[in-house]
């Protein structure tokens, strides 16, 4: 029995709907990792990029366990001496709650040139309102996981 070698030209990319509404930070990020990688695909492999397009939406009402909400800090630096900066969850949470989300997405990604080469195929949007209508994004409900494994498509001769 020969090991199957995906090609580029068979990688079939489908968009995702995401509703983060009400959604634990953490499982929507590990759920929607795994699907811009590519593993919830029979003909996953971890060298080339088989994942998804994925549209992340309602990222404002996303829920944290715990005192996260309290706890919680992003760090970032300027490259100069003192210039480390922090910001709480809760703030970047009513200034900016897309970005909350794509940074814990983003972590649970490879590092590297193929896991920056997966991110790009993440969007996320504060509310309800996208502008991908025209790719008719299929709807996923993260609740009922591991979502159903598609059927291998066959090459075109």
């Amino acid at each position: 029995m020969k090991t199957h070698q995906v090609t580029p030209d068979q990688i079939t990319r489908r968009w995702y709907l995401v509703d983060a509404e009400g959604q634990t930070l953490g499982r929507l990020a590990s759920r929607v990792a795994q699907i811009l990688r590519g593993k919830h695909k029979p003909i996953y492999t971890p060298h080339m990029d088989t994942g998804d397009h994925v549209l992340v939406v309602n990222a404002e009402k996303v829920r944290l366990t715990g005192k996260k909400l309290d706890q919680k800090r992003y760090y970032r630096h300027s490259g100069y001496p003192g210039g480390l900066k922090e910001t709480p969850i809760r703030r970047m949470l009513e200034t900016h709650p897309e970005r909350v989300v794509e940074l814990a997405i983003k972590g649970m990604m490879p590092k590297g040139k193929l896991g920056r080469a997966m991110t790009r195929k993440l969007r996320v949007y504060a509310g309800p309102v996208h502008p991908h209508r025209a790719q008719q994004p299929i709807s996923l409900d993260l609740t009922q996981w591991p979502p159903q494994r598609q059927a291998a498509e066959p090459a075109s001769k």
